[in-house]
């Protein structure tokens, strides 16, 4: 069954980590709505929501995505590149040991599931601030038994790699260029984001359907034209606090 893991909003966020955007107010009522929103549309999409509590220590805890990838035959938990955020790893460690067995990166490797792009057995992997190549030679030597191709990709204008591009199906590639080494993506189509809209490469395709910001309405226009069906969600408070939408779950078919 599809299964998505989210944790709640954390009544931090507004202390989160910012590296690529200047730190605005976030109204925290909208964003639990928000978050509570993106959840209800997971669910529509058929996905078993498994909501962890909200980590009231933890202001960037919300994006479940960074701590972990869960492949269809383990789970791989991290150490994140911020040493503030990986006091979240231990719970959502814990909510996926039910379905995946689990192995570890150490440090000092670092990576964040933000840096990993799946496309069947290939793994993307950024190499940011946030991941390293000790992380990426150990996630490698991980997932190789398995039959998984990891792929390095520099990644200079934004926070991860998924923040400048990510998968829609049909072999396409949502991207914004600019912002990563495009040389290890040969062999896909691309939709490039609106020049005026450049933090729009974070989609989240799920059962048919693409899940996209509302925030960014030429770009979806853009999706929809080559034949994609768009769910568009208004994130704008998560996206005060550098969010996109792949971030906020761990989305795999329970076993």
């Amino acid at each position: 069954m599809l299964t998505a893991i989210t944790r709640g909003v954390s009544p931090a966020l507004s202390h989160c980590e910012l590296s690529f955007i200047e730190r605005i107010p976030i109204d925290m009522d909208k964003a639990r709505d928000q978050h509570s929103a993106y959840e209800k549309a997971l669910a529509a999409l058929g996905a078993k929501i498994i909501s962890l509590p909200a980590e009231a220590e933890l202001p960037d805890s919300m994006f479940v995505e960074d701590p972990a990838i869960v492949l269809d035959e383990l789970a791989v938990v991290f150490p994140l590149g911020t040493e503030t955020r990986r006091r979240e790893a231990a719970s959502l460690a814990k909510a996926i040991a039910p379905f995946r067995k689990i192995e570890y990166v150490a440090l000092p490797g670092t990576v964040e599931g933000g840096d990993i792009l799946r496309v069947g057995k290939k793994l993307y992997v950024g190499l940011t601030a946030r991941t390293n190549e000790d992380g990426i030679g150990q996630l490698k030597k991980i997932v190789a038994p398995y039959g998984y191709e990891v792929i390095a990709a520099r990644v200079t204008g934004c926070l991860h790699l998924k923040s400048a591009v990510t998968y829609l199906g049909d072999n396409t590639l949502l991207a914004n260029r600019g912002w990563f080494d495009t040389n290890a993506f040969a062999g896909y189509e691309w939709i490039d984001v609106e020049p005026n809209e450049p933090h729009a490469g974070n989609a989240l395709a799920i059962n048919g359907s693409v899940l996209f910001p509302a925030s960014f309405p030429k770009t979806r226009a853009r999706i929809e034209a080559k034949g994609f069906k768009v769910i568009g969600l208004d994130i704008g408070e998560l996206q005060k606090a550098e969010s996109g939408l792949t971030c906020s779950s761990l989305v795999f078919e329970a076993r």
